[in-house]
This record gives structure tokens, sequence and C-alpha cells, in this order.
């Protein structure tokens, strides 16, 4: 090959590559934009189909972003087992009643997330935020129920917290079950507890009640009720409990029919106010009465009670008469005491002479009635110094003196088995011996009556001296001084102090109420 054609030869090369270098720099930009074009074609359509995986995708990357879903709440403990608590059965209307030892788990309703949306204009995938969720608005009764659950879990941590100090009062002693327990559930009810009063019925027979008798309890604390502002609410919406301000005593005199054995009247009045009350309220019926209390020291309220079904069966019942025989349930009742208040007031009845001034060991006088009187009077009547039981007192011999002038005050049941001599014994420092059967003593949710009473049973009537003498000098003091300890809890106050008898009936009412919750369902 001569020069020529070599040169030839290169200029063609030359020329060659010339050509492919522009054909691919022409082909690269033919290129990019299909390449960029395919990629966005794969990328469509490989995505994730459901959009939900997306945002399932999505949640668990960023969690800690989110608000974690409410998990099923637990079931709040009960109070400490030494408060007694009542136990009601659920209602099967539009409202549910539970225990609180029932199941509370409460189901949260949450609002759906919006779905992703793909723009089909521009090939981008986006994910709608969350609406925010709208806080809902408590009913009436559910903050009522938040109060008396944080009432509740305020009172079970009560036990490990030390003593709350308090300007008045501060409950320590084995006269409590639990001193600092029923000291913080005494504050929660000071705090918060509210209670509607209905204003139907005119006195006598409603918003009346004796105040001078062995019925006195009625009376004093209708009055107290209405006239207090510090747990009355006039606004029914915010009231925990409700009170139903009849007398059973007014209603004895005013409708019964004396010796007609026809109860049929007290049945029909107390069953009328109920049906008033539950037909122009939602209340009643909402709970089946058991947010309800009545109040009655007559021995005919047990019965009376029952004139309706679900205010015997359901209500919160306090009740002097406090017999477990007679269908009384500590659980949801209250034993309140039987106070005979002859004068309206308490002057000249509390106070006594120091243990050494006591000559006599135990005293009893009174009628011979029930079962228990017969057994004691058979045994002791006249027959011991020490034991100074009698039918009738001595001519010139007062019964005050002879309580004031005793260490042991003999307490039996007679018809009923609640008796003022109960709370007269506390008045003048005479230990209480409580003898009788299926009786629940005031307050025994709170206070343990073996520590400042002697309980015997009808059987060792015949060994009462026994048992009496067995009971060291030392054992008595100490009894002695819890008896004055705890009196303030059955004085009767007007107006009404903190820790006296009004407000322990209140406090055994606020305590059945706590463990009951009402829910709408």
């Amino acid at each position: 090959m001569g020069d020529e054609d070599v040169d030839d030869h290169g200029k063609h090369c030359r020329n060659m590559s010339a050509c492919s270098s522009s054909y691919s720099t022409k082909l690269f930009l033919f290129m990019v934009p299909l390449v960029i074009l395919v990629s966005c074609f794969v990328f469509v359509n490989l995505g994730p189909k459901d959009p939900t995986s997306l945002l399932t995708s999505l949640s668990s990357s960023t969690s800690h972003h989110l608000p974690s879903p409410p998990t099923t709440a637990p079931a709040p403990s009960p109070l400490p087992p030494d408060i007694i608590l009542p136990s009601l059965p659920a209602s099967s209307l539009s409202t549910k009643v539970e225990s609180v030892q029932g199941n509370y788990n409460r189901t949260v309703r949450l609002n759906p997330i919006n779905n992703i949306t793909v723009a089909s204009n521009d090939n981008v995938t986006t994910t709608a935020s969350s609406e925010p969720k709208k806080r809902r608005v408590l009913s009436n009764l559910e903050k009522i129920e938040l109060e008396l659950q944080k009432a509740r879990a305020s009172i079970k941590a009560a036990s490990m917290d030390d003593p709350v100090d308090d300007p008045d009062y501060v409950p320590l002693g084995p006269m409590y079950w639990n001193a600092k327990v029923f000291h913080r559930s005494y504050l929660e009810m000071e705090k918060q507890f509210k209670i509607y009063v209905y204003k139907e019925g005119e006195p006598p027979l409603f918003h009346d009640g004796p105040c001078k008798s062995i019925y006195s309890m009625e009376g004093s604390f209708i009055y107290e009720m209405e006239t207090d502002t510090r747990f009355r609410t006039n606004n029914p919406d915010k009231a925990h409990a409700f009170y139903l301000p009849f007398s059973v005593v007014k209603m004895v005199r005013y409708v019964y029919e004396r010796n007609s054995r026809d109860f049929g009247p007290i049945r029909n009045t107390v069953r009328d106010y109920i049906n008033l009350v539950g037909d122009k309220y939602p209340y009643w019926n909402r709970s089946i009465g058991a947010d309800h209390f009545i109040l009655s020291c007559h021995d005919w309220g047990p019965e009376a009670s029952f004139s309706h079904p679900h205010l015997g069966h359901n209500s919160i019942r306090a009740l002097c008469n406090a017999n477990t025989s007679e269908r009384f349930k500590p659980r949801k009742d209250v034993s309140i005491p039987e106070i005979n208040l002859r004068t309206g007031s308490l002057k000249g009845l509390v106070g006594g002479p120091s243990p050494s001034s006591r000559p006599i060991l135990a005293f009893f006088a009174g009628g011979v009635h029930g079962p228990v009187r017969p057994v004691l009077l058979d045994h002791w009547e006249d027959k011991d110094n020490d034991i100074r039981v009698h039918k009738y007192l001595p001519r010139g011999t007062s019964y005050s003196d002879m309580m004031r002038n005793s260490k042991f005050c003999i307490c039996p049941s007679g018809y009923e088995v609640a008796s003022p001599r109960i709370v007269e014994a506390l008045y003048s420092g005479c230990v209480p011996v409580l003898i009788n059967s299926g009786y629940v003593p005031p307050f025994s949710d709170v206070l343990n009556w073996k520590s400042f009473s002697v309980i015997v049973s009808v059987e060792d009537i015949p060994n009462l001296k026994t048992i009496l003498t067995s009971i060291s000098p030392r054992q008595y003091l100490r009894m002695y001084r819890r008896v004055l300890k705890v009196r303030r809890h059955f004085e009767v106050n007007s107006p009404a102090k903190r820790f006296d008898v009004f407000h322990m009936i209140l406090h055994s009412i606020w305590v059945r109420r706590l463990n009951v919750r009402i829910r709408e369902v």
C-alpha cells in the first residue's frame, strides 16, 4: 500500500471516528430521557399496590411520633379489706351498676386514619395527614365516676403513706381497723362528696323527723342534711348520692292506724314516693336506686324499705335496727347508733368519773322484752352486788348515776337488736357489754368494737361475771381510754362538728357509694 493509500485510509478512519463520536453523543442524549422515563414508570408500578401497606410501613418507622393506642385500663383495686363495702347487682337498663371488685375495663374507639391518595397529574405519592382527634366531652355521670375513681386510688394509697396532719383530730389507735385509711377516706369525703336531697313531699312525713326521742337520729339527720351547705348540692347532675328524706317514725304516727296491723298505708306511701321521683328525675332509674339512700331509726324501718323492691335490695339503708337476720347487709347497708335525746341536746349526758371512782363492776336496768333480757334477768337479777341487774331501779336510784359508777354497762338487745344503752354507756365512760345475736354495731366498717367493748354471746350469759373479772385492770384501763376517744363519733351536735355522729353516718354512706360504679351502656 502506498503512502497515498495510507493517507486516504487515515482520513477515512478519522472521518469514521468523528461520525461515531457524533453518533454516540446523539445516542446518549436520546437514551438519558428514555432511562428516566422508564425509571419513573417502574417506580409507579412496582410500588406498594395496597395503600395501607405503605401506611403500615410509615407508622412502624415513625411510631415514636404517633400516639400509642390506649391500652385497656386495669380494674381498680378495692379498698382495703378492713372497710366493709357494698356489692350490688348489675342493671339491665341503660346504665350498668357494678361493684368496685367487678370488671372495670373500658373500650375506647379510635377514629380511622385516612387512606393514602395518589395524585394522577404528577405521579407523586402522598399521604394525607390524620385528622386531629376531638377530645370527647365527658358526661356528668362520667365526671362523677372519675372523681370517685380518684378517691378510691387516694384511699388505697393511704395505707402506705404517713399520717396526714389534721387540726381537729387524727384517728390513731386500735379502735380503728385502719386509722390512716379511715382518715384519708374521711378527708376525701369532705373534699368532694355531694348529696342531692329530693325536694318532693311535705312535712311531717317528709323533710321532718323526731329530735327528742329514742328515734332522734331521724329528725337530727334530716335537719342537718337540709341545713348543711358543705355536702348538699342543689344540682342533681353533680350529686354522688341521693337522699330520700322521709321519716318512718312520722309515717307510723300519721299514716298507720294504731293497732290495725295494716302496714299497707306505710308501704303505699313509700312506694308512691319512689315512683314519683323515678318519674320526675332520671337518677333513680339509671342506677335502679343503687346511689340512693334512706335513714330510719324506727323498728319498722327495714320493713318500710322493702315497700319498693329496688329500695330494699339495691339502695343504701342507714338503719338503727341493723339485724342480719332481717335482711340487713353490712356491705350495702349502714348501721347507725340509736340515741335517745330526751331534750334534743347532749347537755348533762356526756362525762363521768375516773375508773378508780367506779365501784360497780357491771350494771343493767330495763324492761323484759325480746329473747335476750329474760335470760339475763333469770341469771343475775338482784343476785350479785358486782353484777347489778334490775328489771326496775330501786326507788331514789338514778339510772345515769348507776352507769357513771359502773366499769361495764350491759347492753342486751330487746325486741330489736339496737339499744340506746350502747351510746349511753359511751357517753358516761362505761365500757359497753354487747349481748345480742345478728347485730352489726354502728360504724363497724371503721371501728374495731372488740378493742373498746366486750362482746358476749347469749349462751355465755351465765358466765358473765367470770368473763368480766378475767379482764385485767390494765386491759380495762386501755378499753376505758379508747371509749373516751371513740365517743366523739357518737356525739350529736347542732350544728354538726367534724367526726361526730352526723359525719360518721355520711362517711359510712360515702364508703358504700365508693363501691358502686354506674356507667352508661
